[in-house]
């Protein structure tokens, strides 16, 4: 198969659909790569080490998507990409595709074939494509929290760990899971006091487990999530729901009722953002406020670390590139149902649920469509 890999184009990002190790990988088992002069700047890897790994490098995105049977990306397709996309062709990316209809409706328009990271699940129904830019951006929720907590950026000026004799600052976590876990681990390691709110008790159990008493973990009730934000410094909202658009847990009245200069992450972004007063920003500008609360809502965070990120998203997505490529994306999907979950749209069709209820739209499931 040939494999085009694109320079990413959305503003601000910076990692790479494919590592020189990745385009090795594919090369050796039997299958071509094209890679845009310049894919790989931002991770640190020049042209003449994709050529080394066995790539042909082209100048522009034009080559890619005119010649490539799969385009592997990182972040969903802008404009200029859908409207070189064609029938038959496949995209294998990040999609988020429930709070974007004009994304959506591309897509379909183009007849391409799109497979979603996000969607693509595992035997205990877990999300392993999602997972490493969870633990990224869980993490860096935390790091780019405290740096807008500082008083020049329209904090509240408080130190998250504190210092003898001053009490730390409060961090908010409102979701349990990967992004979640990995943001309270670094709330916890800089000494603030955390509290995560989740709906599934399970979960809390196993983060009661996990945490061992340093964390103060509640249920995830409408009365306790108001009572609990109205109290934080940082609050960082971490929740997920696979492939649908994300809940909104603070209405703008809400919202309004926080301390002056508290800080919001909203790592949910990327699903619509779980506050009403969030909106989609960029690394260049990631910050704004509302009601003296600032929003920090970088809707590819992962790609401030493009390096960490690009890496540990390859290590995960290329057994599923392989397979795509081995066996092609019909084949592929009718061996494994995990990656069966990934397929979002097929010529002109929807393909997965969440989203077509999310935006009113018709759908077929992946199973009918293969059995078709």
């Amino acid at each position: 198969m040939r494999i085009g890999v694109p320079k990413e184009i959305k503003a601000q990002e910076n990692r790479a659909g494919l590592t020189p190790p990745a385009v090795h990988e594919l090369v050796r088992h039997g299958h071509e790569v094209l890679v845009q002069s310049g894919c790989g700047t931002g991770i640190g890897c020049d042209d003449a080490q994709y050529s080394a790994a066995g790539a042909h490098i082209v100048p522009s995105a034009a080559d890619v998507f005119g010649a490539a049977d799969m385009v592997v990306k990182v972040k969903e397709p802008q404009p200029s990409e859908i409207a070189m996309l064609r029938r038959g062709q496949l995209l294998f990316t990040y999609l988020h595709l429930a709070p974007d209809p004009q994304q959506t409706q591309g897509l379909l328009a183009s007849g391409c074939t799109a497979i979603a990271y996000e969607t693509i699940t595992d035997a205990h129904g877990r999300l392993p494509l999602l997972a490493p830019m969870s633990e990224v951006a869980g993490r860096m929720a935390v790091q780019v929290g405290a740096t807008a907590l500082q008083r020049p950026n329209g904090g509240r000026g408080v130190l998250l760990g504190g210092v003898p004799g001053v009490a730390p600052g409060k961090v908010v976590v409102l979701g349990g899971g990967v992004v979640g876990t990995h943001a309270a681990k670094m709330a916890v390691g800089l000494g603030a006091e955390v509290t995560i709110l989740d709906k599934s008790l399970p979960r809390l159990r196993e983060l009661d487990d996990l945490f061992g008493g340093r964390v103060k973990l509640l249920y995830a009730a409408a009365a306790e999530v108001e009572q609990a934000t109205r109290a934080a410094d940082l609050i960082i909202g971490a929740v997920l729901v696979p492939g649908a658009a994300a809940p909104k847990l603070l209405s703008r009245a809400q919202v309004a009722q926080l301390q002056s200069g508290t800080v919001l992450v909203d790592v949910a972004i990327d699903q619509g953002g779980c506050f009403e007063t969030s909106h989609a920003t960029t690394h260049a500008e990631p910050t704004y406020v509302v009601d003296g609360v600032v929003h920090y809502c970088v809707a590819n965070m992962p790609g401030g670390v493009p390096r960490t990120s690009t890496w540990a998203l390859n290590n995960a997505t290329l057994p599923f590139t392989l397979a795509l490529a081995n066996k092609g994306w019909r084949q592929a999907c009718q061996d494994d149902p995990h990656l069966r979950e990934g397929l979002n749209i097929h010529d002109g069709q929807l393909t997965y649920r969440a989203v077509g209820e999310a935006l009113g739209l018709p759908w077929v499931s992946a199973e009918d469509l293969l059995r078709g």
